[in-house]
């Protein structure tokens, strides 16, 4: 029978659990970095895979060398990442995934090295380790990498959520994960024994129309004011229901109120650029948000005042 490292077929265990930054002797806190989550099979070569199985190790060949960064035959569960102006870039590395052109790819990889922090080991000399305890795990992984520039081992705090996720926060890093120390590892399973903290920025938007979606989602287009003119912001769709929309005045347009159609917007029901909305979102140097999430419609504020 053919074991983990063999089949190289793993799905990772996932966070189902999102919550405030909270302090208990129970847990271990650990910084979440920003990148894209993968798995390494380290042997006589490295094989690195995202979380749908796709390799990834061409894409990244600046990390063709990992299986010489650890001491032994292991499976690493980790995040990789790279760089730009001191902290994770989420759009370079993700940029960086769907690139095909080798020539493209090794300008990319010398202009912006990829890294990996490794926070979890399934696999060890033979051995699988999954239905260890975190804590037992985390032995067995500082005991196997040897620390370069191309991988570490992710440092945890116990006991201190809160301050690990304040100073997360002065760093305007994505956030922190919370995991039980005697918590096992269930391939593919969503695990209230893994529970991520998240640095949120809020933004007042314009709602400029929505957009129907199937299973009865709906998107909101949004905008904001630079000067007089409105500029397309793009969509949230998570929290986002017509019935809370409904419960607000508004006025239906046959035209968009940014003067033309944004890509990807053609189905959009437009309206008179009046309701102002709260959106959450990951920070980011873009122009665009990054996971927004809808919080409601404030009454308070006028659309003119949401400005760039």
């Amino acid at each position: 029978m053919m074991d983990i490292f063999d089949t190289k077929n793993i799905s990772p265990m996932l966070i189902s659990e999102m919550q405030d930054p909270f302090d208990s002797p129970d847990y271990i806190y650990e910084i979440k970095w920003d990148g894209i989550r993968c798995v390494s099979f380290l042997g006589n070569e490295t094989d690195i895979r995202n979380k749908r199985n796709k390799l990834m190790s061409h894409i990244f060949p600046e990390l063709e060398n990992l299986h010489k960064q650890v001491k032994t035959k292991c499976i690493l569960d980790h995040e990789l990442i790279v760089m730009k102006n001191g902290k994770p870039d989420f759009y370079e590395v993700q940029g960086r995934s769907i690139k095909t052109n080798p020539f493209k790819i090794k300008l990319a990889s010398d202009k912006f090295p990829a890294s990996i922090v490794v926070y979890d080991i399934l696999y060890y000399k033979d051995k699988d380790i999954t239905m260890l305890p975190l804590v037992e795990r985390k032995k067995y992984l500082e005991e196997v990498v040897i620390e370069d520039g191309s991988i570490s081992v992710s440092r945890y705090v116990e006991n201190d959520g809160i301050a690990l996720f304040n100073l997360v926060k002065e760093q305007e890093l994505e956030g922190i994960v919370a995991k039980r120390k005697d918590s096992l590892y269930w391939q593919g399973k969503k695990s209230k024994d893994w529970i991520k903290c998240k640095v949120m920025s809020t933004d007042d938007c314009v709602i400029c129309g929505y957009i129907p979606k199937a299973n009865n989602m709906t998107s909101l287009v949004l905008g904001l004011y630079d000067n007089e003119v409105l500029v397309y912001k793009g969509h949230v769709t998570l929290g986002v229901s017509l019935r809370i929309l409904n419960q607000h005045k508004y006025k239906v347009i046959d035209y968009s109120p940014f003067g033309y159609v944004p890509e990807g917007n053609n189905d959009a029901v437009w309206l008179v650029p009046e309701l102002v909305c709260i959106v959450e979102s990951m920070p980011t140097e873009k122009d665009s948000f990054r996971q927004p999430v809808f919080k409601g419609i404030r009454d308070d504020k006028l659309a003119k005042e949401c400005i760039v």
